[in-house]
């Protein structure tokens, strides 16, 4: 379960999210598995992502907060036919691993 986004943060990804350009558009499919595993893959990359409903602009209520919840992120807004999402990168062990062998040396 993600921890829900504070004030602040909330505040920080719209601004950030004025900046960027939609990655994904809904279309004629709507959410299919395919466009579900297209977000994710897009969340797990950048954290943000801005969405468009070019397509099922009247169910957009409904669907935003669906999608959010089947990718694991944040709905951060929801504006006219756009929403963002946000979901933290893992944090991996990889760092850890690369210091030890950096650390062997």
């Amino acid at each position: 379960m993600l921890e829900p986004l504070t004030n602040s943060q909330i505040r920080k990804f719209k601004a950030a999210a004025q900046q960027l350009e939609p990655m994904l558009k809904v279309g004629k499919a709507g959410l299919s598995e395919g466009f579900i595993r297209s977000v994710d893959a897009a969340l797990a990359q950048h954290e943000l992502v801005k969405i468009k409903f070019s397509e099922f602009k009247e169910q957009k209520k409904e669907l935003a907060p669906q999608l959010a919840e089947k990718t694991a992120s944040h709905l951060v807004i929801r504006v006219g036919n756009v929403m963002v999402l946000h979901r933290p990168k893992p944090v991996s062990a990889e760092p850890a691993a690369v210091k030890e062998t950096q650390s062997v040396q």
